[in-house]
């Protein structure tokens, strides 16, 4: 008899929770329905430095509805030590503590919640409330602040500090061909879909249910209970549905702390959301300048890196990223030494947003690597061929696999690269000028401890689960892809469950790790629940599979099939039967480090691409369209096709707005940002959008992680700025070296 067509690991499924999320039926943070509901607003601080020296409340309390004003004055009693604020991501310094004082660190600072009974009250009630300050002198200026730029003597956990060899100042000094310059990125916001809000339901009984927009149920969970002293089985954070984050929830934002507080001082549900223009308030990607030199052969082969750079950074917290070792870890050169820095200004901590790090340090390194080449008179693609490196040339470690020579050529078919004219200036379509840039990407392929668990019942449904979050990246799916190959079950079978910190342990979802490592123990625990299914058909009469093991049986259809005899198949419910059973459920824990991963454990883990890139600029006006990207990414095995290619479109047109559009304006008078708002924030938009061809390059690797996964989440960021830099240069044959790149600087 003919069987199904098996869907499991590389297959291009639609998105499992599609129809939820297209149907409006997919409930995320502050939708969650809960009775007897109070809403919160937060009312921010309007200096960047100073104190409150009073609180005007009278006129918001009369407002009809209201119920309460908490201030720092009045607030419940929560931790006060540094360590009990403690996050996940373990940045050094202090954390911030929302309403613990009347210190003021940073402008849009929250230093009041006013609680009504409908949110349009709390909100009028907020506008009326009067605060007077003490002001003391601030500076949110990044380039005053590159005057007091330091290493931190404690690093952030993750931090790799780079690895110099042999002597760069000399060869740089040497070289017969030389770049130098500084590259600057601007500020750049978290604006996902789903703004920041957490609905609290308090139960009576000194517990409570936590929905909030986070990346990790767990951290958020930890947090709470060590921040409020609840007990950690009476607090429950559940997050089922994400609305993007990309770094923004790696952390608990303010609102999740202030909704917990409010419940916990009123002993009532509550709801606290951030508006659009609050969601300025926090998580940004840290301005930086990169000063890099490059020294190279007249033959363009490079004889010196030099990189050093600087991140913005808090008052209170010393944030800081891998920015500065991509290229020395990418390009073969003798002699490489990079440093890197970071400096306070008065805002909130900046933060992680897509690829931190090398979406700054990668991108902005390879516009150097660009005029290298031009003035090597070297195609730049040649160029990156010419100094490729098949091992981590910062580390002396060989690849786990390193597909890029192969992404680089597929690439550049792709998109014709062959047919580009050298010289800037000299491609044209009517009043356009038109230019063809490339550029490398690079991230980590990371991969953590995770557990998982599956249940089976008799009736063939599938239960897999697992604390993990899905930020739009396709968790769901992902796990019911693994499970599906693992038992031979069809995906509408299977149940995925995630966003809930009562599950399995997880990490919090970020790094392009999630799909690796959730994947991995969904994998484990349905192979537990094989190896289990396999024991209860010993139980059948006459033993149809006779002593058969578990590598001699293959499960497809629902069934235990004999891999030399496939018409002997013993469905699962006949199975459990024989051994009287309804259920059987297993809980497995993958972590780094076993199986072929062994082999890979002193080798290193990367994901790399090639991207292409075509402008087009008019001539008279400076307007660019980028009419044309083609992203080849080498990124191990891909679990669904399907989605693996949104993931890289997405990443692709983040790297559009950091390239043209994402800038933050402070106002250094007032220490605040702003283009607090969609209308002046510019993000790309459908019409900025054209055609984005995106290539998966085959890159079978058994020593990077389990399923031989890499992760997709940052990858398609990594680079892309630059191609549209590089390309934009080619087209006009101005070089620019701030991004975003505006009309105003094409043409200055």
């Amino acid at each position: 008899m003919a069987t199904a067509a098996k869907i499991g690991i590389g297959s291009a499924i639609n998105r499992v929770d599609g129809v939820e999320k297209v149907t409006g039926t997919a409930r995320y943070a502050a939708e969650h329905p809960v009775e007897n509901l109070l809403y919160g607003y937060i009312v921010e601080a309007a200096i960047a430095k100073g104190r409150i020296v009073s609180i005007d409340e009278e006129a918001a309390r009369a407002v009809p509805g209201v119920v309460e004003v908490i201030t720092h004055l009045n607030r419940p009693h929560v931790a006060w030590t540094d360590h009990s604020y403690q996050d996940e991501l373990k940045i050094p310094g202090s954390p911030f503590r929302p309403l613990y004082d009347d210190r003021i660190q940073f402008s849009q600072q929250p230093i009041a919640l006013v609680m009504a009974e409908t949110f349009e009250a709390a909100r009028f009630a907020a506008s009326l409330i009067e605060v007077a300050y003490e002001a003391e002198a601030h500076n949110t200026d990044f380039e005053v602040a590159l005057g007091e730029k330091y290493v931190p003597k404690k690093k952030r956990s993750g931090y790799m500090a780079p690895k110099n060899r042999g002597d760069a100042a000399q060869a740089f000094a040497d070289a017969p061909l030389k770049v130098a310059g500084d590259y600057r990125l601007a500020p750049e916001h978290h604006n996902p879909m789903e703004m920041f809000g957490s609905t609290v339901e308090w139960h009576g009984d000194g517990s409570i249910t936590v929905w909030d927009k986070t990346q990790g149920s767990q951290g958020v969970h930890a947090y709470l209970a060590s921040v409020f002293g609840f007990s950690k089985k009476k607090v429950r954070v559940l997050n089922p549905y994400v609305g993007g984050a990309f770094g923004s929830g790696l952390r608990p934002q303010h609102q999740v702390f202030l909704a917990v507080l409010a419940a916990k001082k009123l002993e009532r549900s509550v709801r606290v959301t951030m508006t659009r223009n609050q969601m300025f308030s926090h998580a940004y990607r840290p301005q930086a300048i990169q000063s890099i030199a490059l020294g190279a052969e007249t033959t363009g082969k490079l004889t010196a890196i030099r990189n050093e750079a600087t991140t913005s950074t808090s008052r209170y917290e010393d944030n800081m990223e891998n920015v500065v070792t991509w290229g020395l870890m990418n390009y073969d050169c003798p002699n490489a030494d990079a440093e890197y820095t970071v400096a306070q200004i008065d805002t909130a901590t900046s933060a992680d947003m897509r690829a931190p790090g090398a979406a700054t340090g990668m991108t902005l390194f390879e516009i150097a690597i660009d005029e290298m080449a031009y003035v090597a008179k070297v195609d730049p693609l040649e160029f990156r061929l010419v100094n490729y490196s098949p091992i981590d040339a910062m580390n002396g470690t060989p690849y786990t696999s390193k597909a890029l020579r192969e992404a680089f050529r597929e690439g550049a078919e792709a998109f014709g690269w062959s047919e580009r004219s050298a010289e800037p200036r000299s491609m044209r379509d009517g009043k356009e000028l038109v230019g063809w840039g490339c550029a490398t990407g690079m991230w980590d392929a990371q991969f953590s401890k995770t557990s998982a668990s599956a249940k089976l019942t008799a009736n063939g449904h599938l239960e897999v689960a697992c604390a993990t979050s899905d930020i739009g990246t396709g968790s769901y799916t992902v796990m019911t892809l693994v499970a599906a190959d693992t038992l031979g079950l069809p995906p509408e079978q299977i149940t995925a469950k995630l966003g809930d910190s009562d599950l399995p342990t997880a990490p919090v979802e970020g790094g392009s790790w999630g799909a690796a490592s959730s994947g991995a123990a969904v994998q484990l625990a349905c192979q537990a629940v094989g190896k289990k299914l396999l024991k209860a058909a010993g139980k059948i009469a006459g033993a149809p599979l006779g002593d058969a093991k578990m590598d001699d049986v293959l499960f497809e259809d629902g069934c235990i099939v004999l891999k030399d005899t496939p018409t002997v198949r013993v469905p699962f419910g006949d199975a459990m039967h024989a051994a009287d059973l309804t259920e059987i459920e297993e809980e497995e824990t993958a972590a780094p480090g076993f199986g072929d991963m062994w082999k890979g454990l002193h080798k290193s883990k990367n994901t790399h691409s090639a991207i292409f890139a075509e402008v087009k600029v008019d001539e008279e006006l400076g307007v660019v369209r980028v009419t044309r990207i083609v992203d080849a990414v080498a990124a191990g095995r891909i679990i669904n096709p399907k989605t693996a290619r949104s993931q890289i479109l997405g990443g692709v047109v983040m790297g559009m707005g950091m390239a043209l559009h994402e800038e933050t304006f402070p106002d250094h008078r007032l220490g605040r940002w702003m283009n607090h708002n969609f209308g002046e924030y510019h993000v790309p938009v459908h019409a900025d959008i054209h055609d984005i061809e995106v290539i998966f390059v085959d890159e079978p690797d058994s020593e990077v992680t389990p399923l031989g996964v890499k992760g997709l989440g940052e990858i398609g960021i990594v680079g892309t700025a630059a191609a549209i830099a590089n390309a934009i240069y080619h087209a006009t044959g101005k070089r620019v070296r701030s991004l975003p790149i505006t009309i105003d600087k094409i043409l200055d």
